[in-house]
């Protein structure tokens, strides 16, 4: 491959391995814990498919520039930090209504390590600022 066909490499560099590990672990929790909680309270399947369709959606489609190489939508860093936020409170309480105490515990430790590992992360989408690194070719970059 040549140097001219290269993809250019894109880094957020306030999003570690681990954040952005624990924050993936976190909604694969709220992807398989919400559905399942619908289910229950709702006393049928058929209400996993819209709580899974939207706790995909949101954070696939709605991202902050800067954050992420592909922005299908472009939000503010606020709006994105309340997508994050809305599925740590999904995996959190859904993990502990329809799995064991231990599974609950288990995903509370995901999320507070979530919070604290991409604190820095969080504090510049809280501030709304222009990210202050290379951006990928392909972005829109704010248009």
């Amino acid at each position: 491959m040549s140097q001219n066909n290269e993809t250019e490499k894109f880094d957020n560099p306030l999003d570690t391995a681990v954040s952005a590990a624990s924050r993936f672990a976190i909604e694969i929790a709220a992807w398989v814990a919400g559905p399942w909680a619908a289910a229950e309270l709702a006393g049928t399947w058929i209400a996993t498919i819209p709580t899974l369709i939207v706790l995909i959606a949101l954070p696939g489609a709605f991202s902050t520039i800067g954050d992420k190489r592909q922005v299908v939508v472009a939000v503010p860093g606020r709006v994105r930090l309340l997508i994050e936020l809305v599925l740590i409170a999904v995996a959190v309480s859904a993990a502990f209504l329809v799995w064991t105490p231990i599974g609950g515990v288990i995903v509370a430790v995901l999320a507070v390590l979530m919070l604290v590992t991409g604190l820095p992360r969080a504090k510049w989408l809280l501030s709304n600022r222009p990210p202050d690194w290379p951006l990928p070719s392909n972005s829109t970059q704010g248009k």
